[in-house]
């Protein structure tokens, strides 16, 4: 009777410890996810009617399969901040992390405990997890000893051994991922003459991330540009049977900068037909002074000030990004359309979003890293098969922030308690639903945008603010923050700001940054450069 007693208690303490074991699915049991992510695309795709002549066939047929949010925005406009911040469900206000990598992984086991990265968490409860490209800022991790915790099995990264020939044609954004550029630097280059490069930025050149242009083959790495590499990596995958149910992460880089590609998406668009962005002559008059020192940027080549010197540099660049654009979305259909052919394709759901959008002259302003509009709105969309109302659009501010816990409800997963978006299953059931909510956009520290349904506010650390009516100013020219009829709107948003801002990840108090300085350097030799003024 002692022995059944002592063996009735071990099991009952068996039973009730937690176990260590990772949970084992059977393929079939539960949806796949296919996870498309794509490098600095704002709304420039004909479904979302950024601009008027962007060719996304491939983009628009998957809108049209599944629910596409409108109204999408992005936690932190820099890759590194907003990929991590989304991956982890985590704002930046909260976690500190508004820059660089380097400083996240100083605090990344304080933030991180008792929670798991997106992949990790499906890695965990049963999943294969795939990824290839630009997933994380780095590629398939930014924490390179957590890589196979997130992972199952990851692509090579195609740009470690490229051609030398790739970076000798030169001049142009740091990094290989981004390679390649065209023979001489590109269009900006050749439109200012060699004689503007320094020496010393051989590899940035005079305008540093504004570089591009068209791709002849011999510009070209012999299996192909980098995204299409990727593409090619994930069909593969894709064809092949799976044991269990699968999560695929498809980073594609371009539209980033440089903005090249094969010419022959060039050629479908002459460049005497280009319609460029709409720049009133007094857009900076009613922008607080940090807004304009957002604007300069910290980049010291290739703002407004550079380009707005010769006439044929926005057309040349709004030719380039919609090229861009047009190239990355034939690597998206390639990828969809072998999903569908797939054994997986009736059991997969699809969620395809970018990390932040892209100026292209809005607001004087040429890149993301800002609180506007163009810099935060993104493309977020979601298949999930069987869902009857496929096919539509909802126009509900959303947060990239809640792709994370939309995934966990629609999979199945446990919930997580540190995630701090919400999930978006409601809204793909109802896309018509109307909520009272907004979400938060954060550049660097204490600069702050809440988006509404129909309003943008925002406050800077200085106390500046601006406000815009999207119903009657979608381009956000009208600053309304001065005015008093509207105060009470802007008190109806403050109550989105965070009740609590991080010191910035790796510090342990707040310093000030560059955008102080150049505020600092302004007011004391009054040099706010004209075009800001």
């Amino acid at each position: 009777m002692k022995q059944i007693i002592i063996v009735f208690f071990g099991l009952l303490l068996f039973t009730n410890c937690p176990s260590t074991k990772k949970k084992v699915v059977q393929a079939g049991t539960q949806p796949n996810v296919l996870f498309i992510s794509v490098d600095d695309l704002n709304d420039w795709e004909g479904a979302l009617l950024g601009h008027p002549q962007a060719i996304t066939p491939n983009m628009d047929k998957l809108f049209s399969e599944g629910v596409l949010f409108t109204n999408a925005h992005a936690s932190q406009p820099v890759c590194t901040a907003s990929r991590n911040s989304l991956l982890s469900g985590i704002h930046p206000t909260s976690s500190g992390w508004y820059s660089s990598t380097a400083n996240m992984k100083k605090n990344y086991e304080t933030v991180m405990a008792d929670h798991k990265m997106l992949p990790e968490h499906f890695k965990n409860n049963g999943y294969n997890t795939y990824a290839t490209g630009k997933v994380f800022h780095s590629g398939e991790s930014d924490y390179k000893d957590k890589t196979d915790d997130f992972w199952t099995e990851y692509s090579p990264q195609f740009w470690r051994n490229m051609e030398p020939h790739i970076k000798e044609n030169g001049f142009g954004y740091r990094g290989t991922m981004f390679y390649p550029f065209p023979k001489g630097g590109g269009q900006l280059v050749q439109l200012y003459g060699e004689d503007n490069i320094n020496e010393n930025y051989k590899d940035t050149n005079r305008f540093y991330s504004l570089c591009g242009g068209p791709l002849e083959d011999e510009d070209i790495p012999e299996k192909g540009m980098y995204d299409e590499q990727i593409a090619n990596w994930a069909i593969d995958k894709l064809n092949q049977k799976q044991d269990k149910p699968f999560f695929m992460a498809v980073g594609f880089i371009r539209p980033h900068v440089p903005y090249s590609a094969p010419k022959k998406y060039f050629d479908l668009y002459p460049i005497e037909d280009i319609v460029v962005p709409e720049v009133p002559e007094d857009e900076f008059e009613d922008i607080p002074i940090m807004g304009k020192a957002i604007a300069y940027g910290y980049t010291p080549r290739g703002g407004w000030g550079d380009v707005s010197q010769k006439k044929e540099i926005l057309p040349e660049l709004v030719q380039s990004y919609l090229a861009c654009v047009t190239f990355v979305d034939e690597q998206i259909g390639k990828v969809v359309d072998a999903l569908e052919k797939s054994p997986n394709g009736k059991n997969t759901i699809i969620v395809l979003w970018s990390d932040h959008g892209q100026h292209l002259g809005e607001k004087r302003h040429f890149r993301k890293q800002a609180l506007w509009e163009e810099a935060t709105k993104v493309p977020l969309y979601f298949k999930v098969p069987n869902n009857k109302n496929n096919g539509q659009k909802s126009s509900q501010v959303v947060s990239l922030l809640d792709i994370y816990p939309t995934l966990t409800e629609l999979c199945k997963l446990p919930k997580l308690p540190k995630l701090e978006g919400e999930s978006l299953v409601p809204l793909i059931n109802t896309p018509e639903t109307k909520l009272d909510r907004a979400v938060l956009t954060t550049w660097y520290y204490k600069n702050h945008a809440v988006r509404s349904n129909d309003w943008r506010y925002i406050q800077y650390r200085d106390g500046g603010q601006e406000l815009y009516n999207h119903k009657t100013d979608p381009g956000e020219h009208i600053n309304l923050a001065n005015i008093p009829e509207y105060a009470e709107v802007i008190e109806a948003h403050k109550k989105w700001l965070p009740k609590h801002d991080a010191i910035p990840a790796g510090s342990t108090e707040w310093k000030g940054d560059n955008l102080d300085e150049i505020v600092k350097e302004w007011n004391v030799n009054n040099s706010i450069p004209i075009w800001l003024r």
